[in-house]
Parts: C-alpha cells; structure tokens; sequence
C-alpha cells in the first residue's frame, strides 16, 4: 500500500512541476495554471476587488495559451451572474449577453473574432438594381481583432423586454435590411455605403413614358405658335 501512494504521489509531482505556478480549487482541481514560459493555461478564477467606487467581480473560463478561450463566465462578488461571453483566439466571439444584479438581461451583443494569422473573409458584392442577389464574392482583409457582426439586441432592464434592435454585417450597421458595398479589390479594401448616393438607372417604361410626354409638349406648344 505504501508503495502504491509513493507511486501516485511521484504521478502528481511530474505532472504539476510542469506548472511554473497553480492553485487547487476547494474541488481539488488545479486551477491559475501558468506554464514554464509564463503563459496562463487551462482553467482560471480571476478575482477583482471593489476600488474607488468601482464595484468588483469575479470571472471564470479558460485559457489557451495566455489567451481567454470559449465561454466565460462573469460574477458580482455578491455571487450574481453579470455576463456569459465567448471568446476566441482571446477576442469576444459569437454570442455574449449582460444582465443586471437581478437577473434581468441588459444588452446582447455578436461578435466575429478576427484569426491573426488569416485575417481574410469572403464577402458578398450585392447587385445594385437588386440589393438582394448576390453578384459575386470577393476575398478582402478584415482590419482589427473582433467585429460587431449579426443582431444586437437592448433590453428594459425593469420588464426583460427588447426596446431596440440592432444588425451589423463586419463591424459595419446594417440599415433598411440592407448594405450595399463596393469593393476594390486591388487593395482588398471594403469601402462600405458608398453606392447609397448614386442614383439608380430610371427603368425603360419610365424613360419611354417622359419621351411621350416631351413630343406632346412640344407638338402642343408648336399648334399654339
């Protein structure tokens, strides 16, 4: 039996001397791990204090090399649930959502996390006689580490209800249910809503119509001389 508890404990002090620094949690799981190179890994409890007015709170999730991975979880030090936000490659990702000290939901927010090491999207160029069909696609470089993109939603805080709605396509406010973009793709730059202030090309029913009315005019107006 000694031998076997000496064996379990050699197991625990190889696995933890790869750990520069942890902590065990009050489950026995190792928890604010930092590795030999001074990186946060795995599981983590951050705690802030309340200063200078400024209430504190404590967040749980992970880490994955220094960098918050997948969903985390923020607390008031009174133990309420204050935001659920998901993250990727340690900017906010996907889904997050607010609440208020009671519970109510405050505001939710969705985020598109930008991979350093291939920031490009394939984005759509929209016709513009017909702002819902899609022309073609084009590679461009999305510029900064996370983008407001899909629905935001902003709730009443007293009855939980939505008051306003908002949508963003690439950080950019979607209006009308629509945004018309060009794109050079030379640079790989989006230059976005700079379509909305050229007019659209009158249909050839219009345009046949004010080539009627001009020959009445003018035949009307020669009878008269």
């Amino acid at each position: 039996m000694r031998y076997i508890f000496l064996l379990f404990l050699l197991i625990s002090m190889n696995g933890f001397s790869q750990w520069k620094s942890f902590t065990i949690g009050i489950k026995g799981d190792t928890l604010n791990r930092i590795d030999e190179r001074g990186k946060k890994q795995g599981r983590w409890v951050n705690k802030v204090e309340a200063l200078r007015g400024e209430p504190g709170f404590e967040e749980q999730g992970v880490y994955v090399e220094d960098k918050k991975e997948g969903t985390w979880q923020t607390y008031s030090l009174m133990g309420d649930l204050l935001s659920v936000e998901n993250f990727r490659w340690g900017n906010k990702n996907a889904r997050c959502i607010y609440f208020t000290n009671f519970g109510q939901p405050l505001r939710e927010e969705s985020w598109k996390a930008v991979n350093p090491d291939d920031p490009y999207e394939l984005v759509p160029v929209y016709d513009l006689q017909d702002p819902t069909k899609i022309k073609e696609w084009v590679q461009v470089k999305l510029d900064g580490f996370t983008l407001k993109h899909g629905t935001w939603k902003y709730f009443d805080s007293d009855y939980g209800t939505v008051i306003k709605t908002e949508k963003y396509n690439l950080d950019k406010l979607v209006i009308n249910g629509a945004q018309q973009s060009e794109i050079n793709k030379d640079s790989l730059e989006i230059k976005l809503d700079s379509v909305t202030t050229k007019p659209l090309p009158k249909p050839p029913a219009v345009l046949d119509y004010e080539k009627k009315k001009e020959n009445k005019k003018a035949i009307k107006k020669g009878n008269s001389d």
